[in-house]
C-alpha cells in the first residue's frame, strides 16, 4: 500500500452521492511531503515517456502536477483555466467539461502560447469519476497537436465508468489510489489492490 492509500484510509470522510473528502491533505489543506511523493511515484510510473510539459485543469491538480514536474526535470506544468480571465490574451484552445463534485459544466482555457505542436503531455489531475474533464484535457492537447505520453490520477473512483472510458480510448492511465467502493453510512473505504 502506497502512502497516499494509507492517508485516504487514515483521513478520507466518504459523503453521501459517491463524495471521498481528501481535503485535509490533498486538495485545500495540502501536505506537501504526500505531494512530493506522489510525484516521485509518477516518475516511476511513467519514467520510460519523454515529457515536455504537464498539463491539468484548476484548481486542485494544480499542485500534484507542481510535485510531479519537479521528478520530469521540472518541466513546465500548464493548467487549464476555467473561465476566461482578462489575464489570458490571444488564441485559446476551449474544451467543455462537466464536473461530478461541483455538479456543473465549465469550459476550459489553455493559451495556445504554452502548449504546442512537438510537445509530449502528461496530464496529472486529483480525481477520477467519470472522465469528462480528462476528456476535455485531452481533446485540449489533440487540438495543439502535442502527444499524450500517459495520464495520471491521484485518485480513481473504480466504481465509476471513467477509468474503463480513458483506457478504452488507448490511453496509459496510472492512478495511485482506486477506490473499489465506499459506503457513507458505515465511512468505510474500499480500495484496490495494485500490487
Amino acid at each position: 500500500m502506497n502512502c497516499l492509500e494509507e492517508r485516504i484510509l487514515k483521513d478520507g470522510v466518504v459523503k453521501p452521492g459517491n463524495v471521498l473528502k481528501v481535503d485535509s491533505f490533498l486538495n485545500h489543506q495540502m501536505d506537501v511531503a504526500l505531494l512530493d511523493e506522489m510525484g516521485k511515484e509518477f516518475k516511476r510510473r511513467f519514467a520510460d515517456k519523454t515529457i515536455t510539459k504537464i498539463l491539468t485543469i484548476e484548481a486542485s491538480g494544480i499542485a500534484i502536477a507542481c510535485s510531479a514536474a519537479r521528478y520530469f526535470n521540472n518541466v513546465p506544468v500548464v493548467f487549464a483555466k476555467k473561465s476566461k480571465s482578462i489575464n489570458i490574451d490571444g488564441d485559446m484552445y476551449v474544451a467543455t467539461v462537466e464536473s461530478f463534485t461541483h455538479k456543473n459544466v465549465n469550459q476550459v482555457v489553455v493559451s495556445k502560447r504554452y502548449l504546442n505542436e512537438g510537445d509530449h503531455v502528461l496530464i496529472i489531475d486529483d480525481f477520477l469519476a467519470n472522465g469528462c474533464a480528462l476528456q476535455g484535457l485531452i481533446s485540449i492537447a489533440e487540438s495543439a497537436g502535442a502527444k499524450v505520453e500517459g495520464i495520471g490520477i491521484a485518485v480513481e473512483k473504480g466504481f465509476q465508468i471513467g477509468g474503463k472510458v480513458i483506457r478504452n480510448m488507448g490511453y496509459h492511465l496510472e492512478s495511485l489510489a482506486i477506490v473499489d467502493s465506499m459506503d457513507d453510512q458505515t465511512s468505510t473505504i474500499n480500495l484496490r489492490d495494485q500490487d
